[in-house]
């Protein structure tokens, strides 16, 4: 990994411009660390809500929180660069480079004091992840990948699992979002009962990006959703392949942001898992 981007915690300016991908990459890194730092600030006691308007009130102030760091800082860093205003949106974005950015991602964890939420940010380009950086503010780790060079948490490379053997194989997936539809919710409680059938062990929970980083580490085996959003996917798609693991969708055909369906796995493991989600 470029030492730029293994030392990136006191030595890059945030106010630089970037000269390079890699540039880009390390400053990137120190915006989700940051805004990171003010979510945490607000983590600890779980938020009471009695209504769905009181919890997107809850989940906007999270939001907000987060996006008035990384906003400035990211646009500063990549000036013609859109900003993806919707982060539960899906689809192929227009030519050109866009910051797509989940300021809280498993904010409903967040106000429920779990410790599963994360900041990301990953560019892309011509609809390419270019680079990624994923930060875990209660651990703090932080995960980043660049297109062609490798995926790294906190500068160590990342590898995925070199099992052979779904039925070894710890697998996992995710809620798409809230009030999907009913077709895409049955698929998904169908899926698990198939993953039960042929894995050692499924896990089911949100976000999928904090999934993503355990395929990316070989930690887990396999990871899959229906629908979903850019912002839940792209980062850890990025980080997976940059780890040498493969993307498709659920039927093994090549992933894009307009699939209706997603995988992440290791080699060993990634036509077994086509087999079982296409049952």
């Amino acid at each position: 990994m470029p030492e730029s981007i293994q030392n990136t915690a006191g030595t890059a300016a945030a106010d630089s411009a970037p000269t390079s991908d890699a540039d880009l990459l390390a400053q990137t890194a120190i915006a989700v660390r940051t805004a990171g730092s003010a979510l945490q600030e607000r983590f600890g006691d779980v938020v009471r809500y009695q209504s769905r308007e009181e919890l997107m009130r809850a989940l906007a102030a999270n939001d907000d929180t987060a996006l008035d760091i990384l906003r400035p800082r990211l646009t500063a860093l990549r000036p013609d660069a859109r900003w993806v205003e919707d982060e539960l949106a899906g689809g192929a974005l227009p030519s050109g480079e866009w910051w797509v950015v989940d300021p809280a991602e498993g904010n409903v964890n967040h106000l429920h004091a779990l410790p599963e939420w994360a900041v990301t940010a990953t560019l892309v380009r011509d609809n390419q992840p270019v680079l990624t950086a994923v930060h875990l503010p209660l651990t703090g780790e932080t995960y980043t990948a660049l297109t062609g060079a490798g995926a790294h948490l906190d500068g160590r490379p990342l590898r995925v699992s070199r099992t052979t053997d779904l039925g070894l194989s710890i697998v996992a997936t995710s809620q798409a979002r809230p009030d999907e539809d009913e077709k895409v919710v049955r698929r998904v409680g169908s899926s698990i009962t198939e993953m039960l059938l042929d894995a050692l062990v499924v896990r089911t929970s949100v976000p999928a990006t904090l999934h993503l980083l355990n395929v990316a580490a070989g930690r887990i085996d396999a990871f899959w959703q229906f629908a979903g959003a850019r912002a839940d996917l792209l980062p850890g798609a990025l980080l997976v392949t940059e780890a040498g693991g493969r993307i498709s969708d659920a039927e093994g055909h090549p992933w894009t942001p307009e699939s209706e369906s997603f995988l992440a796995a290791a080699p060993g493991v990634h036509a077994d898992a086509v087999a079982t989600l296409s049952r």
